[in-house]
């Protein structure tokens, strides 16, 4: 009855009108950071905490909540829209709502989105709700082994999101996971594949490798195809797709429920990250409902639902740990710590007793907020579906734009920019040779959690940890998900026997060039490792010599049973079985091999003069000359067309980073000569 009396008193002190305004406002900064690539939602709460300070402790967790609550509602847009995911937490939706946008279907992509958002967003509240009296014995329980555990399940994945190519999937994984070692040793300090960078240091931002690896592949082949998203023959019905979306989510009400659970427990767990948390629904869904081998990847409505009902219930799932124990499962949580700091609010057992009606105003803004925010986005969703129909020298500029300033947000230094080109040009090579890509995003993801709470367990626990039975029961699962995409492998080849026999001769194609790259990649990464002090070298040489082995294999698959000749109809019959790998299928396949280098070569070339002129006279100052110049070069607009978006966006951008969120800009070679032109052209 207690619990029951303070949620109440809750809802009235959340329902004032002023505190709804608060809520509303911060809604609506959440889902604009949102729209953005590479933004974020830590970014906007560390930008409001300051703002607080005069509010009442309700009010300012209204506000902060709402724009954390609602930032990953707007995540899909730029993500089914453009295919470009504005963060790590989306790129799962890329998969499937960017291929229905290419079919004319973005607003059934968005409707599901919505409402898939949306009730995990009410599903996360209400299960806050209801475990914050209960769940402080469960939280404790969970220590570094089954941290571990839960990331080795995670790796697992792998298998069901490389498609029929399990082995191009683990050596995705295991290069993901080698990338993820690079920086200082935890243990002993030793440098890692550093190569004498001190950006390296740290280790590579999430940021700028999600973005180089989903975002530019796309846009750049929107410049190859050179036309709309949308073929300029399909009509794009908002309205009633947007109905349609809603009735998907409907009739997959189950698989939003199992999903909007997942996400919910998994963001009580510190470490586990919204991008995870996506990719493990994602592989969830894809494992357990019906032909969904066969059709995700393809357009299929129920992998964005998966994705998005995980990815909103997170964070009522994030609340528990840091209301009960003051420990924040993510960067947005530890800042709200802040703000209990700041308005006396002791994280512990005193927010579940005699401070319950803030916790539970807690539980309704994050409530009400999800709802907010998706009425907003089913508003404006006529809008942001309409982008995919318009001409990709109206969209990439702006877009290109938007994508380097997130990059920006990984360290605030050149070497984001850097990473953001090398990383576009690896995912452009990865989905035109058709190695799965999200593969190497989860890899990289878990592969620094794997090894740092593998150092703890075993230091703290001995071999003791590997018989505890959370940490059974997660091996067991992630054997079985490793394990059984494989054995199907081998049956669909008519077992060992007919998988170590039917080599044909050896055929080498120009194809087969990238997986020698990497060979020679992982090779010299080896070689390197071989130096490093024993404990900072015993995981990168594991997993460098599994992704040696697994990337030889692969080679040799291809070399050897490449070359062994099929029917028309045998391989259509395989395309219809089977998919050739679990990522978004290029649009420009169609396009001859030498015009797809050269147009590929032009747009990596627009990046590199971007940020050429960014070195030489500032971003801002970059982007107007940038815009004008692709626009009447690649697309010969009008000039009163050109001049308004080159001026709209760089005012634009002017105000939002370098005013509010005051954003420090790399230093340039003008305002190196000139150092009286710091702080009077913006950016120089």
């Amino acid at each position: 009855m207690d619990i029951l009396h303070s949620a109440g008193e809750a809802l009235l002190i959340i329902l004032d009108p002023h505190r709804l305004g608060f809520l509303f406002l911060g809604v609506s900064m959440g889902l604009c950071l949102g729209i953005l690539p590479g933004i974020g939602g830590v970014a906007g709460t560390a930008l409001l905490l300051p703002f607080t300070y005069a509010l009442d402790a309700s009010t300012a967790m209204a506000l902060l909540l709402g724009l954390g609550a609602t930032t990953t509602t707007a995540d899909p847009i730029s993500a089914i829209v453009l295919g470009a995911p504005g963060h790590a937490a989306s790129a799962a939706t890329t998969l499937d709502g960017y291929p229905m946008t290419r079919r004319g279907e973005a607003g059934r992509a968005l409707g599901a989105s919505y409402m898939a958002a949306m009730t995990g967003g009410l599903f996360g509240a209400a299960l806050m709700a209801v475990l914050l009296p209960i769940v402080r014995p469960l939280i404790l329980f969970v220590g570094s082994p089954e941290l571990l555990a839960l990331a080795v399940f995670g790796i697992s994945m792998v298998s069901v999101l490389s498609g029929n190519t399990p082995l191009r999937g683990l050596t995705c994984a295991c290069f993901g996971m080698m990338l993820a070692m690079i920086g200082s040793d935890p243990q002993t300090g030793t440098l890692r594949w550093t190569m004498g960078q001190l950006y390296l240091w740290e280790g590579l931002p999430l940021v700028p490798l999600t973005l180089g690896i989903y975002a530019l592949p796309e846009l750049c082949d929107l410049l190859v195809s050179r036309t709309s998203i949308v073929a300029e023959n399909k009509h794009v019905d908002t309205r009633t797709g947007l109905l349609q979306g809603i009735r998907d989510c409907a009739a997959n009400w189950f698989l939003v429920l199992r999903c909007s659970a997942l996400g919910s427990f998994m963001g009580m767990i510190p470490g586990i990250g919204a991008a995870v948390i996506d990719w493990l629904s994602y592989g969830h869904a894809l494992r357990t409902e019906k032909n969904a081998q066969r059709t995700f990847g393809t357009g299929d409505v129920r992998g964005v639902i998966a994705a998005e009902s995980a990815t909103n219930s997170r964070e009522g799932g994030a609340l528990v740990p840091t209301v009960v124990f003051g420990v924040p499962s993510s960067a947005g949580m530890a800042i709200l710590l802040g703000a209990f700091l700041i308005h006396g609010l002791v994280p512990g057992p005193d927010m579940v007793t005699k401070n319950l009606d803030i916790t539970y105003s807690m539980v309704w803004s994050i409530a009400i907020a999800n709802v907010l925010g998706s009425g907003l986005c089913f508003l404006l969703s006529g809008q942001f579906a309409k982008l995919a129909t318009l001409r990709y020298t109206l969209i990439l500029p702006c877009v290109l734009c938007l994508v380097y300033i997130g990059a920006f947000e990984g360290k605030r230094e050149w070497g984001d920019l850097y990473s953001l080109l090398f990383f576009g040009v690896l995912g452009w090579a990865l989905k035109h040779f058709q190695w799965p890509r999200p593969p190497l995003v989860l890899g990289f993801i878990l592969g620094s959690v794997l090894e740092r709470y593998m150092f703890i367990s075993i230091q703290r626990y001995g071999a003791d940890w590997l018989s505890r039975p959370v940490v059974i029961l997660m091996f067991l699962l992630a054997a079985l998900s490793l394990f059984r995409p494989l054995l199907q492998d081998v049956r669909a080849h008519g077992g060992v026997k007919g998988m170590l026999t039917g080599f044909g001769r050896p055929r080498m194609t120009w194809q087969n060039l990238f997986p020698l790259f990497l060979l020679g990649l992982f090779a010299t990464m080896l070689s390197q490792a071989t130096t490093w002090n024993p404990l900072a070298r015993i995981v990168p040489l594991i997993v460098g010599s599994g992704a040696l082995l697994f990337c030889f294999l692969a080679l040799i698959n291809e070399v050897f049973k490449g070359s062994k000749t099929k029917s028309l109809d045998e391989m259509a019959r395989a395309q219809i079985e089977q998919k050739i790998h679990m990522d978004i299928k290029s649009a420009v396949s169609h396009v001859p091999w030498q015009k797809l280098l050269l147009r590929g070569s032009i747009f990596f070339g627009w990046m590199v003069a971007f940020l050429g002129s960014m070195a030489l006279i500032g971003i801002i100052p970059t982007v107007p000359l940038f815009i004008t110049a692709f626009m009447r070069l690649e697309g010969r607009e009008r000039w009163r067309i050109v001049l308004p978006m080159a001026f709209v966006m760089c005012l634009f951008i002017y105000v939002l980073f370098d005013q509010l969120l005051a954003i420090p800009w790399p230093p340039t070679v003008l305002g190196d000569v000139f150092p009286a032109l710091r702080g009077v052209v913006p950016s120089v």
